[in-house]
């Protein structure tokens, strides 16, 4: 398999999409690994399996529609493989295995059929202290956006996933890209002030469009250089809630086409507006985990 991922919005030939079968039953709290999949735990409103398969079903048969081959991980029972986006990414033709959370490692070995189609010295593997899952990282041509935590206490919040170590090492792999960092603003409580990965408040669409949430950056200087990057005009900004309910985490088969959350009616309709095909589909279950299209989708190969 010949990789190729420049950016979030060319045309998109291969990806592997998460799955929900064999998620089990409700996870204790303590097993938790954000503030909102807890805040549904305890609320006894956490997802049921069938209603997340059936959604993720919607999204595969979209991404069918479109011609897009799709690889899906091999099923582990009593194991949440919804995420693929977490456990690695592509960078032109390279595929960077992503260091996660302990517990979720047996997710990589689930797409070994996969991993086995890419040569060997085309993945990266990066030192174990060099932290970074992939919703942190989002392409743009020849910049690489990351998502990251500069606080000294980094290692105190479970929702800081990506560190200053990780961003040196993509630094020195892609010594041609520009690689910006982005300190985000986390909670361990309260979902709506935890900007998990930086799919979670920012996003590029179309051709030079972003969607982006100011509060999910601690520094304001670095949203407001991306907002100057992309200009004013092609900024759709979203609100608190609306970040909490995960607006900025749709995915992009192509410039002109998106698959987006049915209910996000104030983003849908600035997306047609702006020449996008918009196909909705039902995924706020899913959404209940802190993750939305982008979290589950993992590219391979766009154009």
């Amino acid at each position: 398999m010949k990789l190729n991922v420049k950016n979030e919005t060319s045309r998109l030939r291969a990806v592997v999409l998460g799955t929900a079968e064999g998620i089990g039953g409700v996870p204790s709290l303590s097993d938790a690994y954000d503030p909102k999949s807890a805040e549904h735990i305890k609320a006894g409103t956490y997802p049921k399996e069938d209603d997340m398969v059936r959604e993720m079903e919607a999204v595969k048969n979209v991404l069918e529609k479109y011609d897009v081959k799709v690889y899906r991980p091999k099923v582990i029972n009593d194991y949440n493989q919804i995420f693929t986006r977490d456990i690695g990414f592509v960078i032109d033709d390279k595929f960077v295995r992503a260091n996660i959370l302990p517990d979720r490692e047996q997710e990589i070995e689930a797409i070994s059929h996969v991993l086995e189609k890419i040569e060997k010295d085309k993945i990266i593997k990066l030192p174990e202290d060099a932290h970074v899952e992939g919703g942190d990282v989002m392409l743009y041509n020849d910049h690489i956006f990351v998502g990251t935590y500069y606080g000294e206490d980094y290692s105190s919040f479970i929702t800081a996933r990506t560190n200053m170590k990780a961003v040196d090492h993509l630094k020195q792999h892609f010594p041609d890209k520009v690689v910006k960092p982005f300190n985000l603003r986390k909670s361990n409580t309260e979902p709506r002030d935890n900007a998990l990965h930086l799919d979670c408040c920012f996003q590029p669409v179309g051709k030079d469009k972003a969607i982006l949430y100011k509060g999910g950056f601690l520094n304001e200087e670095e949203y407001e250089w991306l907002v100057d990057f992309f200009g004013k005009e092609n900024v759709f900004e979203i609100s608190r809630d609306e970040m909490y309910n995960m607006f900025s985490n749709v995915f992009s088969i192509s410039e002109d086409v998106v698959i987006s959350e049915r209910n996000f009616t104030r983003l849908n309709t600035w997306l047609r507006e702006n020449g996008i095909t918009v196909e909705e589909v039902p995924y706020a279950e899913i959404a209940k985990q802190e993750g939305l299209l982008r979290c589950s989708t993992l590219p391979l190969i766009r154009d």
